[in-house]
């Protein structure tokens, strides 16, 4: 850790509170959007201090997503998605277009353990974030960048979203669904950004152990395509020898009959996933139907694809005969693997997702009533949680200018000649 930390740790008295991972960490992040800030968001619930440093105006993040669709309540008009990333931070208002404002964040990253950027290359060397500038502030710094396409090659400054660097360049779009018309299918929101988020906190995490113990500047990276090459390695790897493009299949087009869905009496559908042959005879158990077990065209892995269509066919005019609920319960009589297609809402009330604490408070006291989305990253018996809402823009630059030294005079000056806001 660097020897004169932004972070300020207030003593306690009594027992001593469970640890969090990492106290004492201070992270500067200059980073929007989505990727690189829900990386700093899991610093934040693992106790790292981590200082926003946004634009004049904010994260262009800010108020991007639709707010919760209640008449009124605490809720209402809430910006629920940018707090999920941006929880528990600080946020200091900093315009680092002009050469003061450059040199204030510079000066903050002299003193913290982590910096974090998502800014293209050549964006860095023009603002003094580059690695070079950055080693020579703090020799013992942790310099995290996140890109959409990797900071080396021809496209190292091509910037880029999810949609475009990890669902469209990096072959997602090609594997997932099958639309009728041939179409990309559109996928979820954010989704890409937070899986890439989580590969470039342990980017993070591996930086700082490496500080730890050489005592030497570090530099970490992930982007966009890598992580999307990562999310479908097991296709990847084959086509690295063949060369060839995944099928796309429907449901009549599986390899294997039971790793698809099936529709139930509710207008729901069941996913099943059972690899093995040995599972084929204790489905057919399951669902009442041993004649679909005896039958010559559907006793072997490879005569059950050749009659896929029609099999598809029985088994589904047998599964409209129940519910999705009653069909589970006798899948777990049987000892079969399945789970259900839930929407979002039965998501959040998921008894076995609530059992595992996944929508903690937003703050530490409950004050706000609200829940927001746990962190994947967990550490039994430390205390790793949200700190609280995401600041409002500029809520902290006072105080954080303030750890440099600028109060009074030169802070009102900076401010009128909107270097800070």
């Amino acid at each position: 850790m660097s020897n004169e930390s932004l972070t300020e740790t207030p003593s306690t008295g009594g027992e001593r509170p469970p640890r969090r991972p990492l106290d004492g960490v201070t992270v500067v992040e200059v980073a929007s959007w989505v990727a690189a800030p829900s990386a700093g968001a899991m610093m934040s619930d693992l106790g790292a201090e981590v200082i926003k440093i946004e634009p004049p105006g904010g994260d262009p993040y800010r108020g991007m997503m639709r707010p919760p669709k209640i008449d009124d309540g605490e809720g209402k008009g809430f910006d629920a998605s940018f707090h999920a990333d941006n929880r528990g931070k600080r946020s200091a208002v900093i315009d680092i277009t002009k050469v003061e404002g450059a040199e204030l964040v510079q000066r903050l990253v002299a003193h913290a353990e982590v910096f974090v950027c998502n800014m293209l290359p050549s964006r860095q060397q023009r603002f003094g974030f580059d690695t070079e500038s950055l080693r020579l502030r703090n020799p013992r710094l942790v310099h995290a960048t996140l890109t959409g396409y990797g900071t080396a090659g021809d496209e190292a400054d091509r910037p880029g979203y999810d949609v475009t660097a990890f669902f469209g360049r990096g072959a997602i779009s090609n594997l997932a669904g099958s639309p009728l018309d041939g179409s990309p299918p559109t996928l979820p929101p954010a989704m890409g950004d937070h899986t890439t988020g989580l590969a470039f906190l342990a980017s993070i995490l591996a930086g700082l152990r490496l500080a730890e113990h050489t005592g030497e500047f570090q530099v970490v990276e992930a982007s966009l395509l890598g992580t999307a090459v990562w999310a479908i390695a097991s296709d990847v790897s084959i086509s690295l020898i063949d060369r060839h493009q995944p099928r796309r299949r429907n449901r009549y087009q599986q390899v294997n009959a039971l790793n698809n869905a099936f529709p139930t009496a509710d207008d729901r559908w069941l996913v099943v996933n059972m690899p093995a042959h040995s599972w084929w005879p204790r489905f057919c158990d399951a669902i009442a139907a041993p004649e679909l077990a005896a039958d010559q065209r559907f006793a072997t892995g490879k005569s059950r694809y050749r009659n896929m269509a029609e099999l598809i066919d029985r088994v589904d005019a047998i599964m409209v005969t129940r519910t999705a609920d009653e069909w589970g319960r006798i899948f777990d009589e049987h000892g079969l693997i399945w789970g259900p297609t839930q929407t979002v809402p039965e998501l959040v009330d998921d008894p076995q997702a609530r059992a595992n604490d996944l929508f903690p408070p937003l703050d530490p006291d409950g004050s706000t009533g609200l829940e927001t989305v746990a962190s994947p990253v967990q550490v039994i018996g430390a205390d790793v949680r949200p700190d609280g809402p995401a600041p409002e823009v500029g809520a902290d630059t006072d105080t954080v200018l303030g750890r440099l030294g600028i109060e009074g005079a030169d802070l009102e000056r900076l401010r009128a000649e909107g270097v800070v806001a």
